[in-house]
């Protein structure tokens, strides 16, 4: 089985700040990375599912409003215990989740959320969310070198 890694970066691109997601989805999509699907979404719909189960690493993107401080976060996401009552959109966790009941399975997950402070009406990053893209695009390549390491170990004790 070949391995894949999905990158979702989502938010609404017309709310400033919150575009971040989906500006770092394309970015990563532009460098044409083996084995990497990159899709830029204006929020996260049931309509993934089908393609997460089909990864074996799904790392989700999104801005958020800063809580204790200004660092761009990394966190280990495991399916939600239930599901959104929002059939139309979703959280990373209740997309894992829907994926896990449909499929019995779902992808390992990083969730990476960039802080915003303006999510105004317009087509503009704040130095916040910019300097926070660029911290984010190292450390979803750090996650993707961590994972091509371990199929390269892998695949050499196979």
């Amino acid at each position: 089985m070949k391995k894949t890694v999905m990158v979702i970066g989502y938010g609404n691109d017309l709310r400033s700040d919150d575009g971040i997601g989906q500006r770092i989805a394309n970015e990563i999509a532009s460098w044409h990375l083996p084995s990497v699907e990159s899709v830029a979404v204006h929020q996260l719909t049931p309509d993934l599912v089908n393609s997460l189960a089909g990864t074996d690493l799904a790392i989700f993107v999104d801005a958020c409003l800063p809580v204790d401080n200004f660092d761009v976060q990394v966190q280990s996401l495991a399916p939600a215990c239930d599901m959104d009552t929002n059939v139309h959109t979703g959280n990373p966790r209740s997309l894992l989740a829907l994926t896990e009941a449909i499929y019995g399975n779902c992808p390992q997950a990083w969730w990476v959320t960039i802080p915003g402070v303006n999510f105004e009406v317009g087509d503009r990053f704040s130095r916040t969310a910019e300097s926070g893209g660029a911290i984010a695009l190292v450390k979803i390549v750090q996650i993707l070198d961590k994972v091509k390491n371990f199929w390269v170990e892998n695949r050499a004790v196979a």
